[in-house]
């Protein structure tokens, strides 16, 4: 399926994930997307020297806030590498917490599966891995700009599975924005952004097959929730397949042949520890989708709304009700409308 997409988008589109990443040079996506942060949140990111890395080429920075105030630590693993584990994802190796007399900054770690340099050129991302990082800096900054004092509810901690993927779903909007891409693209050799004509063609193949995208993640997220009634009910592996069966015939459009064991490697609900909460990547997206609303209203780099959501989303972590939290943001309760429009599937197209 992944190399009929990619034939067919070549075909309608008219343009290559390699043409795509001669504008993407990773320390120019990085440098601009520290930008992009300062513009928003008033986050200041600087790289550190520490003697306390696992690998030469992982990095340490500094975050500090608009007035001046370091707010934590940020490690960036950011290269494939052998026997590395593969995907990306956010580590908080130290929590934040706040006493009379302690007060300990909160440490994230970034790792991502990036192409290295080779052969003294730059390391070049796809369009998918520049979405990618900025998904797990989404993460990083939930954990890192908390102000919360108890650990329990200290950036990440304590935010239910509905609003978990919030912050880091909404970064990503800004991978699709010529503003932000002005700031993040830039080519290889000529340091010119991505060009008009070639964006149009990424927006457009965005939506591709996104009706198909999103019954998969409704698959996934029903199996999961049903899977979880009958957990500790001693039911056999065949009961699993057939649920994972009835799943796919209520939403599935393509079936899998009959030896294919998706179930036995569904990752995120055993060792990921997303059991029964699958759900939240779907329901993060209307929350993203309608709150990135907010800043095409008032502008996609308006530091105002920027702040807003520093102050009432990322800064609260778990104290507060997520529904709580993005009323207070949006001025209203989260509506699916956003979500359709973004995914090409609204009935107003």
């Amino acid at each position: 399926y992944a190399w009929v997409r990619e034939k067919y988008r070549e075909s309608r589109f008219a343009y290559t994930a390699e043409e795509v990443r001669t504008y993407f040079p990773l320390e120019k996506v990085l440098s601009g997307l520290f930008v992009l942060l300062r513009k928003l949140f008033g986050i200041t990111i600087r790289q550190e020297r520490t003697e306390q890395i696992w690998e030469d080429d992982v990095r340490f920075f500094s975050v500090s806030d608009g007035s001046g105030h370091l707010r934590g630590y940020c490690y960036m693993d950011l290269y494939a590498r052998p026997h590395k584990s593969g995907g990306a994802w956010m580590a908080d190796f130290q929590g934040r917490m706040s006493t009379g007399s302690i007060d300990r900054l909160p440490i994230a770690c970034l790792v991502c599966n990036l192409p290295r340099p080779l052969d003294g050129q730059p390391a070049l991302l796809d369009h998918d891995d520049v979405v990618t990082l900025f998904h797990e800096c989404g993460h990083g900054l939930h954990h890192l700009m908390t102000r919360m004092a108890v650990p329990q509810v200290a950036g990440i901690n304590g935010v239910p599975w509905d609003a978990v993927e919030f912050p880091s779903q909404l970064l990503e909007n800004w991978c699709w924005n010529r503003q932000a891409l002005d700031l993040i693209s830039g080519h290889c050799q000529t340091g010119e952004p991505i060009p008009d004509a070639l964006l149009d063609k990424i927006r457009a193949s965005r939506n591709l097959d996104s009706g198909m995208s999103m019954l998969r993640q409704v698959e996934f997220a029903l199996f999961d929730l049903e899977l979880h009634r009958i957990s500790g009910s001693g039911e056999s592996i065949e009961k699993v397949r057939e649920i994972l069966a009835a799943v796919r015939k209520r939403v599935a459009v393509m079936f899998p042949p009959a030896f294919n064991r998706f179930e036995n490697g569904f990752s995120h609900v055993f060792s990921g520890g997303y059991a029964a909460g699958y759900y939240s990547y779907k329901w993060a997206e209307v929350l993203a989708a309608d709150a990135f609303g907010l800043f095409e209203e008032t502008g996609v780099l308006n530091n105002e709304t920027g702040h807003a959501f520093l102050h009432k989303i990322l800064e609260t972590g778990g104290s507060r009700d997520p529904m709580e939290a993005f009323v207070d943001f949006r001025g209203r309760k989260p509506e699916i409308d956003a979500l359709l429009r973004v995914s090409g599937l609204s009935s107003a197209l």
